[in-house]
């Protein structure tokens, strides 16, 4: 691949990434961990707009469909030990540099979110990384995932009037992974705990009952189903265990998920992920936030019938990465955490 990088903004431990539609346009948001700045930009990478200052704490985003740069945040939660004051919020824009915030739903450790679609109803989706901790670093109390239905106006919520949110599913240990996929016109979301892959399936009309599938048992922090090899079936690619070292690739082998590659070097605190199209190729793209916190692309090599990795740039520390497509070119955003770079890669086979 032919790669060319440019730093945009300078946000320290920068880290959560979302695609946001505002004013007819094509934007992304960035946003840091710490209390510090969420930031908008347009897909050429310029800044257009402060969203805010503070509190910041966000862990994920995620826009409101159908809405002109309405978007919900995770706020609050900053690092593991410090988020049991965590909440899902309403952010509106109202003009430049004025976006109101407001409180959907109060919710201790919630680490990742997404608004999916079914039989014409709307879900909110919405992960604990854990239920509750007495001191730091207590993984005693499992996460859970939760869901509720995502009315169309939004105007009612606020601190004294929350969303009602019902447990789908308890018990999951270091609930860390979230990736929306989207097969054949369904919408499904992978969801990775230290008790495995799972697949929710939203239900088919209003009322009806959440499908919860058990795709692997084995440790996971994130993962992403892409038909890598081009055999016309998805292979998961994951990252083991919870921030773990491991890239793997799971193939679907007399009826269920069985590991069929690994690689063979360690990548300490994997985190930044992207399962699909990359320069014309199915691809998996990884970074790690330790080590040599590089940043990797992995596509499938049938002569060797195995994976091969390719480096995108190395020693940065990303923690997510966003693709898109402009003018005919992929492109990467990452939030190169432990750099505080918040960088673009524009790559060509």
């Amino acid at each position: 691949m032919q790669i060319k990088k440019k730093v945009l903004s300078n946000l320290e431990k920068n880290y959560a990434l979302a695609p946001l539609h505002y004013q007819g346009r094509d934007h992304f948001l960035v946003a840091s961990e710490l209390k510090e700045r969420c930031l908008l930009f347009d897909l050429e990478g310029n800044l257009e707009d402060e969203v805010w200052q503070e509190p910041g704490g966000v862990m994920s985003m995620v826009q409101v469909p159908g809405t002109n740069g309405q978007f919900l945040a995770t706020l609050k939660f900053y690092g593991f030990n410090n988020a049991g004051a965590a909440n899902i919020s309403i952010i509106t824009p109202r003009g430049k540099g004025d976006w109101e915030i407001r409180t959907l739903v109060d919710l201790p450790f919630v680490h990742r979110i997404d608004v999916v679609e079914r039989g014409g109803v709307r879900y909110l989706v919405a992960c604990a990384l854990k239920s509750g901790h007495e001191y730091d670093d207590d993984w005693r109390f499992p996460g859970k995932v939760f869901a509720a239905e995502l009315p169309e106006d939004l105007s009612g919520f606020d601190q004294d009037h929350q969303l009602k949110l019902t447990v789908l599913r308890e018990g999951l240990q270091k609930n860390h992974g979230y990736y929306r996929i989207e097969q054949d016109g369904e919408t499904t979301c992978l969801i990775c705990a230290e008790n495995g892959i799972f697949r929710f399936t939203p239900p088919a009309e209003r009322g009806g009952e959440w499908c919860i599938e058990t795709l692997v048992e084995d440790p996971a922090s994130d993962a992403v189903l892409v038909d890598f090899d081009g055999d016309g079936r998805q292979e998961l690619g994951v990252i083991a265990p919870f921030h773990g070292d491991k890239v793997r690739v799971y193939k679907l082998l007399e009826g269920r998920y069985q590991k069929v590659y690994e690689y063979e070097h360690e990548l300490p605190f994997c985190h930044a992920f992207y399962g699909g199209t990359l320069c014309g190729r199915p691809a998996l793209v990884v970074g790690h936030r330790s080590g040599e916190r590089d940043f990797l692309a992995f596509t499938y090599d049938p002569e060797g019938d195995t994976y091969r990795p390719e480096w995108i740039d190395r020693g940065r520390g990303p923690a997510n990465t966003l693709h898109y497509m402009l003018d005919g070119h992929d492109v990467l955003i990452a939030t190169n955490r432990e750099t505080d770079e918040v960088a673009l890669y524009e790559l060509e086979a």
